[in-house]
């Protein structure tokens, strides 16, 4: 019987996607809305990132925008959203209100992949503004592809496919444009401008800042460090249940920093239930769905293995630490780095607890790691250089044009 019902749900969903699509096709036959602009972020599960970003610049400098301009949302996170963000337009992704607002939006603005078979209006260009600087290999970059039900050469073709519908697709620096190039076949117009996401990162204040800390952390006297590693498949328990093990011990790890020092602990938001903090509720800190970018600005020290926050924070010029654990297991389940992760990363590199808190210890000192200091440079140099604080404005800019080079 469940798997009778099972069936019947899969059937109601295929025709109301046809049914959606018929429509679709329908509409973008007719001319589009001037103004009429649809922001996604990561397929519609929140507002966030460099769409968020885009987004507010162009309705604080044109408010006009602000009845024109929508964010796509899945439906089940609507709701939330809605109380989160009352002031912003949300429309439920898939639904025909948002058919018909997607077929004549002037813009899209996504920083993920729309499904290749959902059609857009030829008159209607996308900016792709992609979620961050590319450390695992990308798209026809993969040279091996084990997804069930698709080749290699299915899956490098989706990507090309995709990016073909592009107009404009947003590079935060000269090393990711000239792997986008190589992982997407782009071709069209490329918006070298950096992240607007990481506009912020420039142009916070320090009162701002502080303001910042006493809203997620309250009264803080001491530095603030935030540990943000990467998701591992292998914390899933079962379905649905998942696990987080430290790799250090929170008391010895307040034994090598300074005092008051508060650890903010950045998990992937399907375990932030899992992390035991107890005995330390007064000095830790857990926060899965915070913007990342306020915990950059308000931690004077980032620790991280893989991720990569590793590339946005290293806009502020300040120490990281890579506690690379698993690294030769990481490494081996990987589908390949773009850059010699060992030798080019901005900080110091320990695999063991003992290393890691060796490594602390020269921070509480020195506030920095010295010899890391031409190793950072170069890291900004490589991964910073293209960021000023002005990538949202120059992006509103584009739109405010409305015109398809």
């Amino acid at each position: 019987m469940a798997n009778g019902s099972s069936h019947i749900i899969q059937s109601l969903k295929l025709v109301a996607r046809y049914g959606l699509i018929v429509l679709n096709d329908g509409l973008i036959c007719l001319p589009i809305k001037r103004r009429l602009v649809i922001f996604e972020s990561f397929n519609g599960k929140d507002v966030n990132d460099n769409p968020a970003a885009i987004y507010r610049e162009l309705v604080a400098a044109h408010p006009e925008y602000a009845q024109t301009a929508y964010f796509s949302v899945k439906p089940r996170e609507y709701s939330a959203l809605q109380i989160k963000y009352p002031q912003i337009k949300l429309v439920k992704r898939f639904t025909p209100r948002w058919v018909g607002l997607m077929a004549r939006a002037e813009f899209w603005v996504l920083n993920s992949r729309l499904p290749n078979w959902w059609r857009k209006n030829r008159r209607t260009q996308i900016i792709q503004t992609w979620h961050g600087t590319p450390l695992k290999k990308l798209g026809a970059d993969i040279e091996h592809v084990a997804i069930p039900g698709t080749t290699t050469a299915d899956y490098h073709q989706q990507f090309v496919t995709a990016a073909n519908r592009w107009n404009y697709l947003i590079a935060p620096n000269q090393y990711s444009q000239d792997i986008f190039k190589s992982a997407f076949g782009f071709r069209n117009r490329f918006l070298s401008v950096g992240y607007p996401r990481n506009d912020v990162l420039y142009t916070t204040s320090n009162d701002q800042i502080q303001q910042l800390k006493q809203k997620l952390l309250g009264s803080v006297a001491g530095p603030v460090v935030t540990y943000a590693p990467t998701w591992r498949d292998d914390m899933a328990v079962r379905p649905g249940v998942y696990r987080f093990d430290l790799p250090f011990d929170l008391g010895e790890f307040f034994k090598h920093v300074p005092a008051k020092t508060r650890l903010i602990i950045r998990p992937h938001y399907l375990v932030k239930d899992a992390i035991d903090i107890h005995g330390f509720e007064d000095r830790v800190t857990v926060l899965a769905d915070t913007d990342i970018a306020e915990l950059y600005l308000i931690s004077d020290l980032l620790i991280t293995d893989y991720s990569s926050v590793m590339f946005d924070f290293a806009n502020l010029k300040r120490p990281e630490l890579f506690f690379a654990y698993d690294l030769a297991h990481y490494r081996d389940q990987l589908r390949g780095f773009y850059f010699d992760y060992e030798r080019e990363i901005p900080g110091p590199l320990v695999t063991t607890a003992t290393a890691f808190y060796q490594q602390l210890d020269v921070w509480q000192t020195v506030g920095e790691f010295i010899d890391y200091r031409d190793q950072q440079a170069a890291f900004y140099h490589k991964f910073c250089e293209w960021e000023d604080g002005t990538a949202s404005h120059q992006v509103v800019q584009v739109i405010l044009s409305g015109k398809e080079d």
